[in-house]
Order: structure tokens, then C-alpha cells, then sequence
């Protein structure tokens, strides 16, 4: 390269998703670069604000069964974990399932999933511990000493309601056709209260906004942006046509913003849309999960039916 010449972003990947969404009709960011070793740390934070039920109420299931979930697994066999982030609820299953033989936390951000890994093999000496940093998103090749054990997935926190329908049924279908898969423990955040749902989503110290915003300190660190966050506001709202929640980044003013050697306009009110977070029923997660070829088992859910920790079995 000559002297003087630009030097290529660090991550190509980020830039390439990041010119697909930014120069769209509509424009869009994967939410799968939000989680970096800041937006992991910022998500964990999410997850103990007081508007953010979530978390508690599917800890709370997944403590009330976490023998049954357990014994899904059968003697000697893996727990594959998609998003496994700081496997915290995880362990509710592991301290219940002295008899698993292996665990394997997916996650898109490397740095953050090998402290987890390291944290998971001195507290479980006994339990093979297989990171796997991958996008679960697509398909995910499961370590090669797996193949001969029983395998169960596991998907908690609702981050299916993240994904796109067809990815989620891709990835459920991905795990359908693993070797002896027994089972997949899906977490599904349920339709409810719009005014709650909204709250969970857009918390009063602004943590879920600072998340959502770090896409764009991401665009600047690793792909030659030149994106000024405070010039995009934070909104929540809730689409009833498609029963999500979607998350997105507002421009304050009419502007025009470099990344690398692009010029990406935006006029004043304009959004970018970064996430969603989709509910389900009873009755649409049965129908996603069939696409997949699965059937829906057991719904496991609070007293409130807020939340919902699916059980699901191989269709054949």
C-alpha cells in the first residue's frame, strides 16, 4: 500500500452490513453488531432495570423447572446455548443437571464468550466446556467431539423475538437436524399490556438507549464512520400489525455522514431501524416452530402469562 493511502476499516463485515442497510429505501442495521464487548456489558445492565421484567420472569420459570428442563438432557449429553452471553440463567440448568456431559455457549462477541468460558470451567470442572464464537444467525458447526453426544437446544431471553420470522425459523431448523437432538428449551416473550411492553424497551436511565446508540460508536471504531450519536434520539415503539417492538435511532436534523469513503444523507426525522423485538402466543409460536420441523411440547409460564419457556419436541 502507498504512503499516505487510506488505510481498510477493521471489519469489513460490519461495513459491508452497515452500506446494505444505511443506503436501502428504508434504512436499517443488523442488530447482531450491537453486541461487541460494550454492547454485551450494556445488555447484562439491561437486564436488571425495573422495567425490564423479562429476565426475572423467565429466571423465575427456569428455576421452578429447571429439574424437568435438565432431564431433557440425557445422561452424558451437550447443552448448545444460541446467544449465550454471560450464561447466567444457564447455570440454573447446569447446578440442576450434574449429569450433563457438555455445554456450548454461542455467541457473536469472542472476547466476552471466552471470560464466560473460563468463569464456566472453574465453577464446573466436571462439565466440558466448547465455546463456539459464530453468528447464530447462520448456520453454526458444532464441535467435532460432539458428534457422538445427545444434544438439547437452548435459546432463552427472547432474543428469537430479535430475529426476523424466517431466520428464526432457519436457525430452529438448523438445530432440527442436529445428530440426536432431543429437545430445544425456547424462551417467548408473550403479547401483554402495550404500555409495559413499550417501558421494557425504553428505561427511564436511558441504559436500552445507550445499547441501541452503540452501533453507531461501533460504525466509528471499526468501520471508518463519522457518526456523532448525539445527533440521533432513541425510540421504542410498538407495531400491532407485526406484534413487535421496534427499536431505532431518529436523526435530530437533516445531515450527511461518512462512512469510509461513502456519504450517507439523512433528513431530519429520519429513523434507521436497528431492532425488534417480536411477541408471541401460544398459537404463532406453534406455528413458527412447525415450519422448523418441531412441535411445540409445553408452555411453561408465570402466573401472569407474561412470559412463556417453550419445550420443544422433534417433529418425525
Amino acid at each position: 500500500m502507498m504512503d499516505g493511502a487510506p488505510l481498510p476499516p477493521p471489519n469489513p463485515d460490519l461495513l459491508h452490513d452497515a452500506l446494505a442497510g444505511l443506503t436501502a429505501p428504508k434504512k436499517s442495521l443488523p442488530p447482531k453488531w450491537l453486541y461487541d464487548a460494550r454492547g454485551s456489558a450494556l445488555f447484562e445492565a439491561i437486564t436488571d432495570l425495573p422495567e425490564y421484567d423479562l429476565t426475572r420472569t423467565e429466571t423465575a420459570i427456569l428455576r421452578a423447572e429447571a429439574g424437568r428442563l435438565a432431564r431433557l438432557v440425557p445422561p452424558g449429553g451437550a447443552l448448545v446455548e444460541f446467544g449465550s452471553g454471560a450464561s447466567t440463567k444457564t447455570r440454573t440448568l447446569l447446578d440442576a443437571g450434574p449429569h450433563l456431559g457438555a455445554y456450548v455457549p454461542v455467541d457473536i462477541s469472542e472476547a466476552f464468550l471466552a471470560e464466560t468460558a473460563t468463569a464456566l470451567r472453574r465453577d464446573y470442572p466436571h462439565l466440558s466446556i466448547h465455546p463456539v464464537a459464530a453468528d447464530f444467525t447462520a448456520p453454526v458447526a458444532l464441535p467435532a467431539e460432539l458428534a457422538d453426544r445427545s444434544k438439547v437446544g437452548f435459546f432463552p431471553g427472547s432474543t428469537i423475538g430479535n430475529l426476523d420470522p424466517a431466520i428464526a425459523v432457519r436457525l430452529l431448523a438448523h438445530a432440527r437436524g442436529w445428530p440426536d437432538v432431543r429437545a430445544f428449551v425456547l424462551g417467548i416473550d408473550l403479547v401483554k399490556d402495550e404500555a409495559a411492553m413499550v417501558a421494557a424497551y425504553d428505561d427511564a436511565a436511558g441504559v436500552t438507549a445507550a445499547f441501541i446508540a452503540n452501533i453507531l460508536v461501533r460504525l466509528n471504531a471499526e468501520a471508518a464512520g463519522e457518526f456523532d450519536p448525539a445527533t440521533f434520539a432513541y425510540r421504542a415503539t410498538w407495531n400491532v400489525e407485526a406484534a413487535r417492538i421496534d427499536m431505532e435511532l431518529v436523526s435530530r436534523r437533516a445531515q450527511t455522514i461518512r462512512l469510509a469513503d461513502h456519504e450517507i444523507p439523512f433528513e431530519a426525522g429520519e429513523p434507521i431501524h436497528v431492532s425488534a423485538s417480536r411477541k408471541y402466543t401460544s398459537d404463532s409460536v406453534a406455528a413458527l416452530v412447525c415450519d422448523a420441523g418441531w412441535h411445540l411440547d409445553k408452555m411453561l409460564t408465570d402466573p401472569m402469562d407474561r412470559f412463556a419457556v417453550a419445550i420443544l419436541a422433534p417433529e418425525v
